[in-house]
């Protein structure tokens, strides 16, 4: 699987991949993130605009999408029932999206951010299952749990390629 940086040609592509991302976590039970229209068009624009909305694509298609942005989020400055291992520069996995079609998109997502920079977080609600067991899989730990912009609880992740290490 190959990703690149999206392009504003492909935003309606994108839009259908977090459609389909909504449905999937509907399916699985979760009934409380992404709504009233998020990510919305003119959030993946402005993405994509900045340069940090990223596709994976697969057979020539987008199989799925991502944010990943280098520096410090406000989000993350203050975290509950645990603490950060390291407050060395990271970069922070947003808004990761499946079409459904492929497998390994989360994978390779995390290994992409994770040659980037050492250090990557990312963030999930309580009810997504399936990407946190992504997250765990891929290498991240649970650190505890951040508070997003609208106060809303969201559980906080870590990789630090120093324990991949040895």
């Amino acid at each position: 699987m190959l990703v690149r940086r999206a392009a504003p040609e492909d935003l309606d592509a994108i839009m259908a991949i977090y459609d389909s991302g909504r449905a999937f976590m509907r399916a699985q039970g979760n009934y409380v993130q992404w709504v009233n229209g998020y990510p919305s068009r003119d959030l993946l624009a402005e993405d994509i605009r900045k340069g940090q909305c990223y596709v994976c694509e697969a057979e020539g298609e987008i199989a799925g999408v991502f944010a990943f942005i280098l520096g410090e989020d406000p989000t993350y400055q203050k975290i509950e029932e645990g603490s950060w291992r390291s407050a060395s520069p990271y970069g922070t996995v947003h808004r990761l999206a499946s079409s459904g079609k492929y497998r390994g998109v989360g994978k390779t997502c995390y290994d992409f951010c994770k040659g980037r920079i050492g250090h990557v977080r990312a963030d999930t609600h309580e009810d997504n299952r399936a990407m946190r067991r992504s997250l765990e899989r891929n290498g991240f730990q649970r650190r505890g749990v951040i508070h997003i912009a609208d106060g809303t609880p969201r559980i906080a992740y870590e990789f630090l390629a120093e324990d991949s290490e040895g």
